[in-house]
């Protein structure tokens, strides 16, 4: 029999954080390595001993015992770690980890006295579970970088107090780390910048997880908070969706929209509206809504009758509450749906020398979009092959080679 990797894989997805963070309540921040590498050392013992033994029914339970077992074995050789000894023996054999030392954790990491990329790093790989890989594509950062950041991160944490929630006026600005954690988390599961897969649904499910962690305790329940969750669930259910059988990306007015989640769409909606109940507008608001306008189209097969004159209005809020360059460019292709292509394009090009997009392939594919709806293949493909040689994962790849030919074949 071969080894359930991908049990494990999905295992350590969804309980990393929550194990890390319920040993490191005990061992102290300064030593999240032991509790990491007890966590690693449990991962190989249950690819070694499941394939003959069978998967646990409590698979999680079984990998938080085996990681405290090692625990307890690596600070026995560590003269400074023999008081914890006793402290790491009264966790509860049978208990489930998790819970309040998962969201301490997640608030310790985002500490405003660490840089915001190195909060960023912190959280992903403690409590997400990435690579360092996976995080450098994330954040489109080389390995090294985030190599650093982690490991000067970790330096920091060797200070750091017990792990406990903050006091009542630090959580806001925790909170707010956290959600833009969550949020690049989420995008790099829904659209993968690397790799052989264009989605990474256990990525997306993970930030979700998150996120009902801070609504699930009352002083990180915030209005922002909800609309975050209620964004991300939106989105997500149009995951069954966004690939076909081959693997390919899908694009919105491509994809067959009776595939997707009713269910989450409704959950979704109802968190997005618990988050508007008070006076507070958050960037998450506004995105919220805008992915509510997609998911409400009544065609199941359509984008004729998707509201985009509402979009566009979105737009505009959104780019002056956020004015990063990406929200320009969504904002450039809902003025294209409203207005035409050529309008869509000259707002496009306005942000083609902008430095922050320098290497962002969503930019030229979407001007190659625009310029061969406005009847030009020739332009759109220049536009394409430049998209094309830009980094992405293999099926973005094979999305933009299909447009690239369907240009050239229509510029014969």
């Amino acid at each position: 029999m071969s080894a359930p990797a991908g049990v494990v894989e999905h295992l350590f997805r969804h309980s990393a954080g929550q194990i890390v963070a319920t040993l490191a309540r005990t061992l102290g921040p300064a030593r999240l390595d032991l509790a990491e590498e007890a966590l690693a050392d449990a991962m190989e013992q249950a690819l070694r001993t499941w394939p003959h033994n069978g998967v646990p029914a409590n698979a999680k339970g079984w990998l938080f015992r085996a990681a405290r077992n090692r625990a307890l074995d690596l600070i026995r050789r560590e003269q400074t770690l023999r008081a914890k000894l006793p402290l790491l023996a009264e966790l509860d054999h049978d208990a489930e980890p998790g819970g309040d030392a998962e969201l301490a954790m997640i608030l310790l990491c985002c500490h405003p006295e660490l840089p915001l990329a190195s909060q960023v790093a912190l959280t992903l790989k403690t409590v997400g579970g990435l690579g360092v890989d996976e995080i450098a594509s994330a954040l489109l950062a080389k390995h090294a970088t985030v190599a650093q950041r982690l490991a000067r991160a970790k330096r920091w944490l060797r200070d750091a107090g017990p792990l406990e929630l903050p006091p009542a006026d630090e959580l806001p600005e925790r909170v707010d780390s956290v959600l833009s954690v969550l949020y690049l988390l989420f995008n790099e599961g829904y659209d993968a910048t690397s790799g052989d897969e264009a989605v990474r649904a256990e990525l997306c499910g993970e930030a979700i997880r998150l996120g009902r962690l801070l609504l699930a305790d009352p002083r990180t329940d915030l209005p922002r908070s909800r609309a975050l969750v209620g964004l991300l669930l939106l989105q997500a259910s149009r995951l069954p969706a966004r690939v076909d059988d081959d693997g390919d990306v899908l694009l919105l007015a491509e994809q067959d929209r009776s595939r997707w989640d009713t269910a989450m769409i409704a959950e979704g909606t109802r968190t997005f509206a618990a988050a508007c109940t008070g006076a507070e507008l958050s960037a998450y608001h506004v995105e919220a809504a805008i992915a509510l306008c997609h998911v409400s189209s009544a065609d199941p097969h359509g984008t004729d009758d998707t509201d985009w004159p509402r979009i566009l209005d979105l737009y505009d809020r959104l780019v002056e509450l956020r004015p990063s360059p990406v929200a320009w460019l969504n904002r450039a292709i809902a003025v294209s749906m409203v207005h035409g292509p050529r309008r869509g394009i000259a707002e496009l090009e306005r942000l083609e020398d902008d430095p922050r997009l320098a290497g962002y392939r969503l930019l030229p594919s979407a001007l190659a979009a625009l310029w061969m709806r406005a009847g030009e293949p020739g332009r759109a493909a220049a536009y394409y092959r430049a998209a094309v040689a830009m980094p992405g994962s293999e099926p973005q790849r094979r999305l933009l080679r299909r447009r690239l030919a369907e240009c050239v074949a229509a510029d014969q």
